[in-house]
């Protein structure tokens, strides 16, 4: 009798990736993926932690499941991810949801078989949280979900400890992969036929090949020099390490997406000190000129916090000033999200809740202008997509040209997975609209 597995994904890129090595080990296991919950024999919560929110999340929808667990005895939960590693969340999580089956972190994801095949075993649960041991497993199965797309991890962990993330306590040290592994699984992806990769790290700029020394802009140049018809994407990049050398790669092929996330996070040299970034507000400033000097029309995104601890309106107001200074083309904005175990949760000074409310909405105001202008831009020119899918409630195709933009068109063909040239005749938001001119091969 067949046996099925549903994955809860939390989080950004790289947890969509671990799920799909989630959904590897699970396959292996002769698991096959369904899109009801309720039909499930496995069900496995990816977790993230980065934001209390998503935190929250995570824990009303597990508790949900207590019902379903009680009519289906026989069905596996499991709760991995960044949550759990964090210090005492594992033992929370088995008092809050003793229902639970399996609880996992984020070093031990690789034996998740074993972990079922003991839980079959036995009535108890089986509870496994590891510390990172600085090892790089390769060779991981995986379950791609996400084609045309495809996620290529380069490295893991962080050595940056910013004092508001608590990546660092749940994703270890940093480490990077072989270049030659990374190269060998690009082009295997493309033999399969995706055509653009996303390269994954919490800070690609540190990329380090264990073997040869290979930096991170020497790993760009050798995967977009491969043969085929694709694009190249990556991501994070700490502003501390971007340099006129990864520039230039940029502006020296084709194939590399001219969109660039480079997280600023504050605009104040006071919280940017206080946050530990190891920058200032300047220094951001000229790896912009930098970055805009070897690629005019790159689009530059990032991520900001409001709220941090002590963060003043005078504080404010120089974010404000450096985010219409720099004319992002989209951003992610946040409130300050308190994580214990890292040093902003002891800071005192805290920004009241009504304050960051109001200051965060005034930055998405600003933002979201920014982000429609960019958009406008578009009207009346032509633009690449890969089409990345249907949207069922609008009837139409779509997917993203490389500045990030999702472009929406008609075709009497199926386009799914090719590059198509469009005619842009409407913008709204961060969403183009256009006709086909031509469907690439």
């Amino acid at each position: 009798m067949k046996q099925y597995f549903h994955i809860v994904t939390y989080g950004c890129q790289m947890n969509v990736h671990e799920s799909e090595k989630i959904a590897g080990l699970l396959a292996r296991l002769g698991y096959e993926s369904c899109d009801k919950i309720e039909e499930a024999d496995i069900v496995v919560f990816n977790t993230c932690c980065i934001r209390e929110n998503a935190e929250n999340h995570a824990y009303g929808n597990i508790g949900m499941l207590k019902k379903l667990k009680a009519a289906k005895r026989n069905m596996i939960i499991a709760v991995g991810g960044c949550l759990p590693q964090q210090i005492k969340k594992a033992e929370e999580l088995h008092e809050k949801f003793p229902f639970v089956d399996i609880i996992f972190g984020t070093h031990n994801l690789g034996k998740l078989e074993d972990y079922i095949l003991e839980k079959r075993a036995r009535k108890k649960a089986v509870i496994k949280i590891e510390e990172c041991d600085g090892s790089v497993i390769e060779g991981e199965p995986k379950l791609r979900t996400s084609y045309p797309n495809a996620w290529v991890n380069i490295m893991y962990g962080c050595n940056n400890f910013c004092s508001y993330c608590i990546v660092p306590y749940v994703r270890g040290r940093e480490r990077s992969r072989c270049c030659e592994n990374v190269i060998e699984e690009v082009k295997g992806l493309l033999n399969e036929g995706y055509k653009e990769i996303t390269l994954l790290g919490q800070n690609v700029n540190s990329y380090l090949s264990p073997t040869g020394g290979m930096k991170f802009n020497g790993l760009l140049d050798k995967i977009s020099s491969l043969d085929g018809d694709f694009r190249l994407r990556f991501m994070t990049s700490h502003p501390k390490d971007f340099s006129r050398e990864l520039a230039e790669v940029i502006a020296a092929h084709d194939k590399i997406c001219n969109c660039v996330h480079l997280p600023v996070q504050s605009g104040s040299d006071r919280i940017l000190k206080a946050m530990n970034r190891k920058y200032t507000s300047s220094d951001y400033l000229k790896k912009v000129e930098i970055l805009k000097k070897y690629v005019p029309d790159c689009a530059i995104t990032t991520d900001i916090i409001v709220g941090f601890p002590g963060e003043s309106e005078e504080d404010f107001r120089q974010t404000v000033k450096l985010v219409e200074e720099v004319d992002f083309a989209s951003a992610f904005t946040f409130v300050y999200s308190k994580r214990e175990g890292t040093k902003a949760a002891t800071m005192p000074d805290a920004v009241p809740e009504e304050v960051s409310k109001r200051r965060i909405m005034e930055l998405i105001e600003l933002v979201n202008s920014r982000t429609r202008e960019h958009s406008a831009r578009f009207v009346g020119k032509n633009t690449v997509v890969l089409c990345e899918g249907y949207d069922e409630k609008k009837g139409l195709y779509l997917g993203r040209n490389e500045y990030g933009r999702m472009g929406y068109f008609e075709s009497k063909e199926d386009v799914f997975g090719k590059f198509v040239d469009l005619k842009i005749n409407k913008a709204n938001g961060i969403s183009l609209y256009g006709d086909i001119v031509n469907v690439r091969g």
